[in-house]
């Protein structure tokens, strides 16, 4: 009975974004405690996100599930970054979303929240259009079907006429030279959106030390941060220090670790 209620209860918050606890409880004809217990086991699987008075859907919709066949074993870790990523953003910011996977799970957890975003991901746009205290801008242009990014000359030149205070880039490969992604259409519009930005994080698991992409980015100190996961090998630590990269990892468990890899308090 109880997985029937939840499956219930996961349509009624999807169809409509956001949905009230009274409104569920009266619904589904249960207490508005058992509606708290499952909307707390909806948000462990990533599916909502429980606020003051009922929850937001933050889980693939039917017309975005983009990632849906992308999932792979580093999806905790990138939950985890996206946990991470979010502290780092305050109530009111103006901050820029990139897509990819990792910028998605930091916008699960910027759903409600008051911000103004701006993003050229259509998922990420889909995902913050159902909260009503996100203020959205979307950039246009030509979108990359396998990413659902918006690319390209008109991209690059929304992105040039606009200033954020925050910009979360994801990338295919980190080294000492910097920074790179795989396609050069999107390395040129990421390029406009650091420009755009009063600072740039970047947001990659730790699978992305090492490797380098077909087009460069930037170098290592041109960004204010990189949050990544608790596997980072030592030697990568060493070289943002030394680039003057503040270094954010979290472990499995949401918990924020220094560079040196102790427990630390989130800000």
């Amino acid at each position: 009975m109880s997985e029937t209620r939840r499956d219930r209860l996961r349509s009624l918050v999807q169809a409509s974004g956001f949905a009230a606890l009274g409104e569920l409880a009266e619904t589904l004809e249960v207490s508005e405690s058992t509606i708290r217990r499952d909307l707390e086991l909806l948000e462990k699987d990533g599916l909502v996100r429980r606020t003051h008075g009922g929850a937001f859907w933050t889980g693939e919709s039917d017309t975005m599930r983009i990632f849906e066949t992308r999932r792979d074993d580093r999806w905790a870790a990138k939950a985890a970054i996206g946990e991470m990523a979010a502290a780092l953003v305050e109530d009111h910011d103006t901050i820029l979303l990139d897509g990819g996977s990792t910028t998605y799970e930091l916008a699960r957890r910027l759903v409600g929240r008051p911000l103004q975003v701006v993003t050229n991901s259509l998922p990420v746009a889909h995902l913050l259009s159902n909260s009503e205290s996100i203020d959205l801008v979307m950039i246009g242009g030509c979108v990359r079907g396998r990413t659902a990014v918006a690319l390209g000359p008109m991209a690059d030149a929304m992105l040039h006429s606009i200033n954020v205070g925050k910009a979360f880039l994801s990338v295919a490969g980190i080294t000492d030279r910097g920074y790179f992604n795989s396609n050069m259409m999107l390395v040129e519009s990421e390029k406009a959106m650091l420009a755009a930005a009063d600072q740039a994080i970047v947001v990659a698991d730790s699978s992305k030390f090492g490797k380098v992409s077909l087009s460069r980015l930037c170098g290592l100190h041109e960004v204010a941060a990189v949050v990544s996961d608790s596997n980072v090998h030592s030697k990568w630590k060493e070289h943002l220090e030394l680039a003057d990269v503040k270094l954010v990892l979290a472990s499995a468990d949401g918990r924020q670790l220094s560079a040196d890899g102790a427990s630390s308090s989130s800000s």
